[in-house]
């Protein structure tokens, strides 16, 4: 596959993060606090979310549809997320294919994003990424970060886009372009939700995630992938009002905010990533999505 030399940043050029996510609350849930402090450092970023989020289920009990369209309200909510946390965002214009429940598992809705071919799905993220020119491309690992079919597809269409936006040998509108590192986000490592449940068990607080560690399945614990950890504890406030304004999936007096947040800052104070791909050359650690493009 031919691929064009990797774009560095030229001198007084903005960098630029390209967030590539499977649905409207997901770019507040998995690296909001990072991309926001991104942002006050003049980082051009750009939110994608593939789907319009349209078949999520209600989360918040205290909130009421009414006559309202759900996918018009995602949309506003999203809207929302974006100002808050000063990112730019465009629709990549799917239909959310829905968490397929029961055993057998039901076919995925016809013509929902993760039913429709790769070439079709990933087709305008490639334009995507030669019209931003993105420096870094953060999304999900193989696993979709949780086997949603939305975020599996997710990870497939960013590591396509990835590859084939700086193929020249692919039609597509804009001149190729090649990012400089493709990151995955590990927002919810078996590592950081034991560490904070540990925590929870050491201060006497009820520890919002004990049933979901008893019910991790032990295959699936995979040793740490991290290789990036961004502190960021000065922008987990914007990421809770960012995850707010998404009203239809969060509960304010739910399980995101069980834990005060002196406490998960001095547990974790950073969001993690693992640098998955490179054209700049491996980098073991880091603290910063950025090493190796600054200057």
């Amino acid at each position: 596959m031919p691929q064009v030399p990797v774009q560095l940043p030229t001198t007084n050029e903005p960098l630029r993060l390209l967030a590539v996510h499977a649905h409207p609350d997901d770019e507040s849930s998995k690296g909001a606090a990072s991309t926001a402090k991104y942002v006050s450092q003049g980082v051009e970023v750009l939110v994608v979310s593939c789907t319009g989020g349209e078949r999520g289920d209600i989360l918040n009990a205290n909130f009421e549809l009414g006559d309202r369209d759900i996918a018009d309200v995602r949309r506003e909510e999203m809207a929302n997320a974006a100002q808050i946390l000063g990112v730019s965002h465009i629709w990549l214009g799917f239909e959310d294919s829905g968490y397929p429940d029961g055993d057998p598992k039901p076919p995925l809705p016809e013509g929902s994003f993760a039913s429709l071919p790769l070439e079709i799905v990933s087709a305008p993220l490639i334009e995507i990424v030669r019209s931003f020119r993105p420096h870094v491309i953060t999304t999900y690992d193989e696993n979709g970060g949780y086997p949603h079919p939305d975020h599996i597809r997710t990870h497939e269409v960013a590591v396509a886009a990835w590859h084939q936006a700086a193929d020249d040998q692919v039609q597509s509108a804009g001149e190729p372009w090649a990012a400089a590192k493709l990151y995955y986000h590990h927002s919810f490592s078996h590592q950081r939700v034991t560490a904070l449940h540990e925590a929870c068990v050491e201060s006497g607080i009820e520890s919002p995630y004990a049933e979901w560690l008893s019910g991790w399945d032990p295959s699936t614990i995979v040793v740490d992938r991290v290789t990036a950890k961004v502190d960021c504890v000065e922008w987990f406030s914007a990421r809770d009002q960012a995850l707010l304004a998404h009203v239809t999936q969060i509960d304010p007096d739910g399980n995101w905010f069980a834990i005060p947040s002196s406490l998960e800052i001095a547990v974790w104070p950073t969001e993690d990533y693992e640098l998955a791909i490179s054209r700049i050359g491996d980098i073991e650690s880091e603290d910063d999505l950025f090493i190796g493009l600054r200057g």
